[in-house]
């Protein structure tokens, strides 16, 4: 379902934050099984022109608040959001990566409440639980069922069986975050496009001992296939105000 675009909900100010980690899952599909989750101003992100691409990020953030603001006014929370890799051409030509939202979660019930009223991000709130151990291992559940848990390898380590990529190089250009994000009025024929700042981005590789994701379940998605994971620690992170562009078939 595409959501309507009022004047509150698209991303009316810029806001910054910092990532105290972020693991994200990347899941490759036969590029049929996703063309007609997206809205048609955009294209599918491919591999291959063949392999489609969905991440499950997992992220703890700290000290989100409007770009500006002091540290104090600040919020923690985790968040668990679901991704599909698009790319969209902008109305000045350019070719723009970027992510379609499929749905977010979170652990704040005022983070789910002021997502839901300044973004398109679909917040539904739950518990969140995140264990990291000494070991590089990193645990994360949910009151819904979900269930990761991966532990830091190094970029010799062998890919998840069955994916795509020929090794961690060819992995990462579809690690996430992408530069942009894409939400779709159909009735006003307009596009929110979302552009995210990061620095230290430094990905590290791991493997996956188990995934349990319910919401892409409910996706109903049959030939899902783990494709690759990475972990990235401490990042500050900004994204800027939302713009809203036209968009012509």
């Amino acid at each position: 379902m595409l959501n309507k675009m009022g004047l509150l909900n698209r991303h009316p100010f810029a806001v910054e934050a910092h990532f105290e980690k972020s693991l994200v899952l990347g899941f490759a599909l036969p590029k049929a099984e996703l063309l007609e989750r997206i809205p048609k101003c955009l294209q599918l992100d491919l591999f291959e022109d063949q392999w489609a691409f969905v991440a499950v990020a997992m992220v703890k953030t700290k000290g989100l608040r409007p770009r500006g603001l002091p540290r104090f006014f600040g919020r923690n929370f985790t968040l668990i959001g679901y991704r599909i890799f698009v790319r969209y051409r902008s109305a000045d030509g350019r070719l723009l990566r970027g992510l379609y939202i499929l749905g977010s979660e979170t652990d704040s019930k005022m983070m789910q409440g002021l997502g839901s009223l300044f973004t398109q991000y679909r917040y539904s709130i739950l518990d969140i639980a995140w264990k990291s151990g000494a070991d590089g291992s990193e645990r994360v559940v949910s009151s819904e069922g979900l269930e990761a848990r991966a532990s830091k390898v190094d970029s010799e380590a062998a890919l998840p069986a069955g994916s795509p990529f020929a090794n961690w190089k060819q992995a990462r250009r579809f690690a996430g975050p992408m530069p942009f994000t894409f939400s779709y009025d159909d009735k006003k024929q307009q596009v929110l496009i979302v552009e995210g700042r990061r620095s230290a981005w430094q990905p590290q590789p791991m493997s996956v001992e188990t995934w349990k994701i319910p919401f892409l379940k409910k996706q109903e998605l049959d030939q899902i296939q783990l494709a690759n994971a990475f972990l990235v620690e401490d990042v500050p992170y900004e994204w800027e105000k939302g713009r809203v562009e036209p968009w012509m078939p």
